[in-house]
C-alpha cells in the first residue's frame, strides 16, 4: 500500500510539474496579462498565485512519496 502511495504521490507531482509551467507561459502571452503600461493584471497576478501554489503542492508530493518509500513517513 505504501508503494501505491507513493507512485500516486510521484504522479501528481511530475504532472504539476509539467503542466503548470506550460500554462505560465501561455497566461503570461495573454494580452489580458499585461495593462497597456506594460504592468501585470490581476489576471495575471491571481494565475501566477495559482501556479506557485499548484507546484509547492507537487514538491510536497514528491517529498511526501520519497518519504514514504524509505520508510521515513
Amino acid at each position: 500500500m505504501i508503494t501505491t502511495l507513493a507512485i500516486l504521490l510521484f504522479v501528481n507531482a511530475g504532472w504539476n510539474a509539467l503542466v503548470w509551467p506550460q500554462f505560465f507561459k501561455r497566461i503570461s502571452r495573454d494580452p489580458r496579462a499585461h495593462d497597456a503600461q506594460g504592468k501585470p493584471t490581476r489576471f495575471l497576478v491571481v494565475h501566477v498565485v495559482l501556479i506557485a501554489v499548484s507546484l509547492t503542492i507537487a514538491l510536497a508530493s514528491l517529498l511526501a512519496g520519497i518519504a514514504a518509500l524509505t520508510g521515513a513517513w
